[in-house]
């Protein structure tokens, strides 16, 4: 028997190979989608529209507050503009960010940009979990290939060569 057979506390070994990276709120659901996998996704939507909604709310009640201090309709209009063009350059990044991995470097660089424009990122992050876990489908693709990757080296070399039969030609 071997140490993997030999479990005595009725917990299966891990399998070998690479395994699946989690992602935010579906940990490893999203492989075999299961676990609550689709509730997991309806939550992870409503969660995210709920947030924007609640954030352009916020956003609204700030405005309000610019008014009310009569700084002037310039300034008013130029706060209006940046929370828009950041939320359309968050929503890219993000929506990006879930077909490819994005570069640590320029990930720090946007921190600032992204943090202003927080409502196209949830509202990215919402339509995504329309139809998959955010990132499943780069992640998806990266285990497959790790997979494969590990496949082919363990099955490179099987069984003693020595005892291999030779063709006869």
């Amino acid at each position: 028997m071997s140490a993997e057979e030999n479990r005595t506390d009725g917990v299966p070994a891990a399998p070998a190979g690479p395994r699946p990276e989690p992602l935010r709120f579906f940990g490893t659901t999203w492989v075999d989608h299961s676990r609550g996998y689709a509730v997991r996704r309806v939550g992870v939507a409503v969660g995210s529209l709920a947030a924007a909604v609640a954030a352009c709310l916020l956003l609204r009640f700030a405005h309000q507050g610019l008014r009310i201090a009569e700084i002037g309709g310039f300034v008013s209009l130029l706060v209006v503009v940046m929370f828009a063009v950041c939320s359309a350059l968050a929503f890219g990044h993000t929506w990006s960010s879930f077909s490819t991995r994005p570069d640590p470097d320029r990930q720090a660089s946007l921190r600032g940009l992204m943090s202003i424009g927080f409502t196209g990122s949830l509202l990215a992050y919402f339509l995504r979990s329309l139809t998959e876990a955010p990132g499943e489908k780069l992640h998806r693709a990266e285990y497959e290939q790790a997979r494969e990757e590990y496949d082919r080296r363990t099955t490179r070399r099987s069984g003693n060569p020595a005892r291999k039969r030779r063709r006869d030609s």
